[in-house]
């Protein structure tokens, strides 16, 4: 066996030596999170849309991941133009703050002005969060209609995700 060969076996020993301690360390510092699928925001935003159509309200309806990446999108026919950003920004306000974007305003109404300068979020009523298992995995915001009318909607569609 020449030199060569020994610092070869020596090297892949220690690969497979170290293997497992750095899977149990890698285990260590991720976790796993749950996210709706596009079939569970298609359903969401059908039942929301459903419910929005019943009334006679043009919405556009955003659902987006627990991060506030766009998962789906719904613009019905006569929602406003200012719909499309407002959806969206309140359903990134729910899901990152992870909790109805209606007590981000109440917050904002109470004095907590502080909230109004958080980037890319959106303080008003109009979005939930879409819960399995207490985990938020994903939100839903609504706009078009008065601020309760959207979180009506919200809410509807997020009851459909079971």
């Amino acid at each position: 066996m020449t030199f060569r060969d020994s610092i070869l076996i020596l090297g892949a020993a220690a690969c497979f030596i170290c293997l497992p301690m750095s899977a149990v360390d890698l285990a260590a510092q991720t976790r796993t999170t749950r996210v709706l699928t596009l079939d569970g925001a298609k359903k969401a935003a059908a039942a929301a849309e459903q419910m929005a159509r019943g009334r006679g309200w043009e919405v556009s309806i955003a659902i987006v991941d627990p991060g506030g990446a766009l998962l789906h999108f719904v613009r019905m026919d006569g929602a406003p133009q200012s719909s499309v950003d407002l959806s969206l920004g309140k359903a990134r306000t729910s899901a990152r703050f992870r909790r109805p974007s209606k007590a981000l305003a109440d917050g904002v109404a109470a004095g907590r002005v502080g909230l109004v300068g958080a980037e890319g979020m959106l303080m008003m009523e109009g979005a939930v969060p879409v819960t399995v298992d207490g985990e938020v995995v994903a939100a839903i915001g609504v706009s078009g209609m008065t601020g309760a009318q959207d979180a009506e909607v919200a809410a509807a569609g997020a009851g459909a995700v079971e």
